[in-house]
């Protein structure tokens, strides 16, 4: 079904494969290649978009500008907050602002409309375009609006992922969007590039999420594509419609590669002529011969209908695994339960299984991933003449925009959906962080959406409330509410020609209707609305020379999410709010990390107001331990703060909130033994926070311990590869600390304490 290749591998014609092993050399001559491997490498479709796109001159050190920006109503308040105060005077490039995820308006509509009015007041004074509430998701209306192929798209949401459409997209935290807003640019290190060879045909009931979980499944946890770029190519594209791609792209995000891309074709202009912008096609292909560090080569006609089981996309297993080792494969996801949720609750599952099936007590086809035209079309489908029943199992389909709805009402899925006792929703992203559908206590849900993390569908720990979701396909989704609840594989389920074929016509006059467009035009004279919710940053100070940082929390699971450091869901009125939002950091993992982190920002506080240190009696004896080895610390030079630890944080969503809450509460630093995603490293650094790495084994220190890092401005400065530090005990103990590669602009940023000290500065 999926092969890992374990070397390189150069791809001729956009069809033979040759592996970059010692025969290579023999079957590329036979095959007429000459061209040697540092050559053939630029000729990925990847490298010709980089090449367009950066401005540094050396291809090695990439210093990107991308064409268009997007944001959502959960973080556009917070980058242009952080643009305004660096300085920015109008949008340089087309920005999106879309409002998808705070479309609740929840506390009597205040707060987050607060939030909406923000964005129209700010579309009109610096020149961007703004999305109302249940017009569209963010990444559908880029794919209709904004994608264009060998462009390059940034935005501040993890899954900004347009590579079926020719569209290089990264989807960062909110500092790199500021970057842009700046006029700066975006620098890293070329990614390699990894082949997603396809090949064959998908079945009847296979859809794009069963051909995306089981990439996820195949390349998580090895880390075969982290921080690279998933080049889809090879004969089995052209077997997909582009909504099929655009389903597998968006889970691409899952695998923690950087982006991706797509050969185009005729199927792909027939997507941009059907909205009114063919000139945005171009055909995209590898060149005659293209080398690639890595190849995944998946058959598609071997592909079966899949299920993410809980709590992690990479949790894999055909249906037809699930339902014949049910007692098995349920006891596995609770074993894994109790890591994921530190025991706090009980969790079962094998109470689902009535009658040796499993039951399910909710489904939803939503968002990014689910909510597209040929998916709600082919549930319509599998569903006619059907009924979900009146029991406890609910199905819930979000369009993923108004003219998505449109279509469906106009061609009669709607109704055959609704006729089955299901409810049809607005554009709305709550049921993929946990702002919407929350299923009961113990239920379980089946979802058509991005993520099934522990907590993300909105239960709460700290309530003693816990809910689980698994990801599957909308077919496989419609075929088990066809059967009143009871797990099914969609492949199972559908007879031949139960799957229509369906022409989608766009309706551009939903948008021009009610889309906010200044075409590029900014007014300096718009009063930007700012709700009494809508807080500015707080002033941030420099590195110090030296720093005493408190570990306020120590994390051991085998990966720590975003959703675990800052709650989605419960959080997003206060999404605005930076002080506001900061209480909930690390809520469900670890309570007591906010007291805690207050306390030691209380202390720098009064330092920075010129109390000395030795008179601050929270720290007295830990500063005068320091001072008999390191007598030159003093109040001026020795900043005080806190720190945590995690074994491999900060996968999933691309919340610059993760990193920002910390460092409100005097967060100097995080210490991993791996960071899980580029995206939340770049959030620390931007935030003035020092990403520091350890080896694996034995911690040297534990929870509550004090350590100073003495000369730490220093090496930052000298771009030291080891950082001594001390565990302060009774004696100072010393160990290693790494930071990794940085550029000089990182450097400079953690040095001025933040992104916005730096503009400032600059």
């Amino acid at each position: 079904m999926i092969k890992l290749y374990d070397t390189g591998a150069y791809l001729i014609k956009g069809e033979e494969i040759v592996k970059d092993d010692k025969d290579a050399a023999a079957a590329l001559s036979l095959k007429g290649v000459s061209i040697g491997k540092e050559e053939a490498l630029k000729n990925t479709i990847a490298y010709g978009i980089l090449k367009e796109h950066n401005k540094s001159g050396n291809m090695d050190k990439l210093r990107i500008k991308f064409d268009k920006l997007t944001s959502h109503d959960i973080t556009f308040v917070g980058i242009i907050q952080t643009a305004r105060a660096s300085g920015l005077e109008k949008f340089p490039i087309p920005y999106v602002l879309t409002n998808c995820h705070n479309s609740l308006c929840a506390v009597g509509g205040t707060i987050n409309e607060d939030d909406h009015m923000f964005g129209l007041s700010c579309a009109k004074k610096y020149g961007g375009i703004y999305v109302p509430p249940h017009q569209a998701v963010i990444h559908q209306f880029a794919r209709e609006m904004l994608a264009e192929c060998g462009k390059m798209i940034l935005g501040s949401d993890s899954h900004t992922r347009y590579g079926a459409l020719g569209t290089m997209a990264v989807g960062e935290g909110g500092p790199e969007l500021v970057k842009q807003l700046l006029s700066r640019t975006y620098d890293i290190d070329r990614p390699e590039v990894i082949a997603v060879y396809l090949k064959g045909k998908p079945i009847p009931g296979v859809g794009p999420q069963d051909v995306a979980l089981a990439i996820i499944g195949a390349v998580f946890k090895n880390g075969y594509v982290k921080n690279k770029v998933m080049e889809f190519v090879g004969p089995g594209v052209s077997e997909l419609s582009a909504d099929f791609r655009i389903g597998v792209d968006v889970m691409t995000t899952e695998t923690t590669c950087l982006s991706s891309i797509w050969q185009t074709d005729e199927k792909v202009e027939e997507f941009y002529e059907i909205h009114g912008r063919k000139a945005s096609y171009k055909e995209l292909k590898p060149g005659e011969a293209a080398y690639y560090d890595g190849l995944i080569e998946i058959d598609l006609s071997e592909i079966r209908p899949m299920i993410a089981m809980p709590f992690h996309p990479s949790n894999t297993y055909t249906i037809e695994e699930v339902n014949s080792n049910l007692e098995d494969i349920l006891h596995d996801v609770e074993e894994r339960a109790l890591v994921s949720l530190d025991g706090q609750v009980e969790y079962s599952l094998k109470d689902k299984v009535v009658d040796g099936k499993l039951y399910v007590e909710q489904g939803i086809i939503a968002g990014c991933a689910g909510g597209g035209f040929e998916n709600i079309c082919a549930a319509a489908d599998i569903l006619e003449g059907k009924t979900i029943g009146s029991d406890e199992f609910t199905l819930s389909v979000y369009p993923a925009s108004m003219p998505v709805y449109m279509e469906i009402i106009k061609n009669g899925c709607a109704a055959r959906i609704l006729e089955t006792g299901a409810v049809l929703k607005t554009a709305f992203c709550g049921p993929c962080f946990g702002a919407g559908d929350t299923p009961a206590n113990n239920a379980f849900s089946i979802r058509h959406s991005t993520r099934n993390f522990p907590n993300r569908e909105g239960s709460k720990l700290q309530n003693g409330q816990i809910s689980s979701v698994a990801l599957m396909d909308a077919r496989s989704i419609a075929a088990t509410a066809a059967n009143k609840g009871f797990l099914t594989a969609a492949d199972k389920q559908i007879e031949a020609n139960t799957l229509k074929s369906y022409k989608y016509y766009f309706d551009e006059n939903i948008y021009k209707n009610r889309v906010f467009d200044s075409k590029g035009k900014a007014d300096p004279k718009v009063e930007i609305k700012l709700g009494p919710n809508i807080k500015d940053w707080p002033k941030m100070c420099a590195l110090t020379d030296n720093l005493i940082l408190r570990v306020v929390s120590e994390i051991h699971d085998p990966v720590t999410t975003t959703d675990e450091l800052i709650p989605s869901g419960e959080t997003s009125s206060y999404r605005s709010n930076p002080l506001g939002l900061a209480e909930f950091a690390l809520s469900r993992k670890d309570p007591e990390y906010v007291g805690r982190a207050k306390a030691m920002k209380k202390i720098e506080e009064a330092r920075e107001e010129g109390q000395a240190l030795e008179a601050v009696k929270e720290i007295a004896d830990i500063y005068s331990r320091i001072k008999k080895e390191y007598s030159e610390i003093n109040s001026d030079n020795t900043g005080v703060g806190s720190t945590i630890f995690a074994v491999k944080p900060g996968d999933g969503s691309a919340r610059e909130q993760a990193a920002s809450c910390q460092k409100v509460l005097g967060g100097w630093a995080n210490i991993s033994n791996e960071y899980a995603t580029k995206r939340y490293r770049s959030n620390l650094i931007n935030w003035g926070m020092l990403p520091f790495v350890i080896d694996k084994g034995e911690l040297p220190f534990k929870n509550l311990d004090y350590i100073f890092i003495p000369n730490i401005r220093k090496a930052v400065e000298n771009k030291d590869s080891e950082i001594k530090a001390y565990v302060v005990g009774e004696a100072l103990k010393e160990f290693t600390l790494r930071l990794g590669d940085l550029t000089d602009d990182e450097r400079t940023i953690i040095l001025d304490g933040c992104l916005i000290n730096f503009y400032q500065r600059d």
